[in-house]
């Protein structure tokens, strides 16, 4: 860590503020742009000659040149601690309802509070005794935070092998106080306390390997995890118009996804979307806990409304503390909402840089930063066998739904899974409002592979059907093709659809899904005999009609299996007989 150094502003264009320095400076570094009795929070993000260009966090209106830039040494960094589940943080780790009881709703710029409560006391429990040997991310003991433990960790920058010269014992801690004292071969000696801050650009790498994801992330969203699946540890992003479902699908996913910890960057999104989300979460029960699912959620807040620097430092809180937890052995889902705002962002500060542009004036590194953002997902192997894993999943908002602009063509090349929403489909009600025409995914499913290639197959046939219909119309189609394009439009309606406002269909489990699709492949694979295209049409109605109903019941149920006799039996009615082979 340097000393602080103290230079002079000399420009000031927008949230890009240059001072001069003679002193050195390194990149990313934290300096403070001091203007009266205010403070405001800045980042180095180039450096040329004596010149440090700044982005600074907060508004810079009435900010002159002349005013001091204090230079701290210290890279942005985040606390990491017991005390970050439940919270609603900005891009800066400032908790927001603090911040709003100390200051009202409307905020003072250059105010930070401690992300952590440092008074708050923790049970603590030791795991580790005088004498053992530990590298960084090693557990050294847990305090209880909401329904997990939450391991104290060896400090993750510490590096080689230390030994353990103190360790608290069972008892009462608050953050301030250490709780472990470590010693290294050279005979350097280090404090741990419950809590540690680490630089949020830096990946946090305290562990024995890094996996492949192979295990299907079950969001029990049908569409999703049948047809186009996520994988624990993978990556996977939402790219749709507005008012398409991105949101509502991220907030579906986040309370029905088999995963431990839920991290939401609200990235640049408009306030009516982010207030809505900070009301909706506290209120939400989880489905496995039967508590609000507020108690496994960090929310970091950025609408679109503040400064467009701080939209870069909200991703990359969300990520660091997504890692953080995933060093504890448990699975966390990062979901970005969204990604094309951090990258206008970006837009913006790299025209103030005056540097060269690329296509629609981003940045010619755009491809890179989106990559290293995802790259931080995966899942690894810890030092004591266990596995954790981050997913990320980022919605991408292109202008006017056109997939080609450059923010979705970089995250593309990057991610697992696409699942692109269509007006279309948003429009005709149809939600999840995912394309089953143009998604895709690498990852492996929890259904069968020859059931999902025949689900797309009658998909794609349905659609071209369907096309040739608007041209020729219904009564110039042959009665066989007006079937599968039946059996497409059932397929759609029962299965890759699913009710929302439905305590029951908005959310199946991995083992009805299995159950259901193996169902409707029989039914996709069935050769019915209709007298014409109005008793084909009747038929399908009625079996989708019975469907929905199948849909609201509990698996496994007496309703449940009721409605399955009856869908069995009409199907029957309208089977064609198999052809008898003759050994004469």
């Amino acid at each position: 860590m340097q000393a602080k150094r103290i230079g002079k502003v000399t420009k000031i264009s927008g949230n890009m503020v240059t001072a001069a320095v003679d002193a050195a400076i390194i990149q990313n570094e934290v300096a403070y742009i001091r203007h009266g009795k205010e403070s405001l929070k800045a980042e180095v993000i180039r450096v040329r000659g004596n010149k440090a260009e700044t982005q600074v966090y907060e508004s810079t209106i009435s900010l002159q040149v002349g005013d001091i830039a204090e230079f701290t040494g210290e890279l942005l960094s985040v606390e990491l601690g017991p005390g970050l589940l439940g919270q609603i943080f900005d891009g800066l780790q400032n908790p927001l309802p603090s911040l709003a009881k100390k200051h009202g709703f409307f905020l003072n710029r250059g105010e930070y509070l401690p992300a952590l409560a440092e008074e708050t006391i923790w049970e603590f429990t030791p795991l580790v005794k005088i004498g053992d040997k530990v590298k960084a991310g090693s557990r050294l003991g847990f305090v209880p935070e909401k329904i997990f433990k939450h391991f104290i960790m060896v400090p993750f920058g510490l590096n080689g092998i230390w030994e353990v010269i103190r360790i608290a014992s069972l008892g009462r801690y608050d953050l301030k106080t250490p709780v472990a004292r470590l010693r290294d071969q050279s005979g350097k000696e280090e404090d741990v306390y419950l809590k540690q801050s680490w630089p949020v650009k830096i990946a946090i790498k305290a562990y024995s390997e890094k996996l492949k994801p192979q295990q299907p992330l079950v969001t029990k969203m049908r569409l999703i995890d049948s047809l186009f699946p996520v994988a624990l540890g993978g990556t996977y992003c939402i790219p749709g118009p507005f008012g398409a479902g991105k949101t509502v699908l991220q907030q579906l996913t986040s309370r029905h996804a088999e995963i431990d910890i839920v991290i939401i960057a609200a990235c640049g999104e408009r306030a009516g979307e982010v207030v809505e989300t900070l009301k909706t979460f506290p209120e939400l029960i989880d489905s496995k806990t039967r508590k609000p699912l507020s108690d496994r959620t960090v929310i970091i807040c950025n609408t679109s409304s503040m400064p467009v620097a701080a939209r870069e430092s909200s991703v990359y809180t969300a990520v660091t503390i997504a890692e953080y937890y995933r060093q504890m052995g448990l699975n966390v889902l990062l979901l970005a909402d969204s990604t094309s705002r951090w990258a206008q962002a970006m837009r913006e500060m790299s025209g103030r840089l005056e540097e060269i542009p690329g296509e629609e004036a981003f940045p010619a590194y755009l491809e890179s930063r989106i990559a290293s953002f995802y790259e931080r997902a995966g899942v690894v192997r810890l030092h004591d066998g266990s596995t954790g894993s981050v997913t990320i999943g980022g919605t991408v908002s292109p202008a006017g739904g056109n997939f080609e602009e450059p923010v979705t063509q970089a995250t593309l090349k990057v991610v697992g899974a696409f699942h692109g929403l269509s007006r279309e489909r948003s429009d005709a009600r149809r939600y999840p409002a995912i394309d089953p025409l143009i998604s895709w995914s690498k990852y492996p499913s929890i259904i069968p592979q020859a059931y999902r290639d025949r689900g797309h197959e009658i998909m794609r046939k349905s659609h071209e059907i369907f096309q040739m219909m608007k041209v020729i119309g219904e009564e110039g189609t042959a009665l066989g093709d007006y079937v599968d394009y039946l059996k497409g439009e059932f397929f759609d309606s029962v299965y890759l659809q699913q009710n929302a406002f439905d305590p029951v269909d908005e959310a199946c489990s991995a083992d009805r899904q299995q159950y259901i699709f193996a169902f409707i492949y029989g039914i996709l694979e069935t050769e019915f005999i209709f007298e014409n295209k109005e008793d084909a049409l009747k038929i399908f109605q009625q079996l989708r009609q019975l469907f929905r109903g199948w849909n609201s019941s509990e698996f496994k149920t007496k309703e449940f299996e009721n409605f399955e006799s009856e869908v069995a039996l009409l199907i029957e009615q309208k089977r064609s007989p198999k052809k008898e082979t003759s050994n004469a």
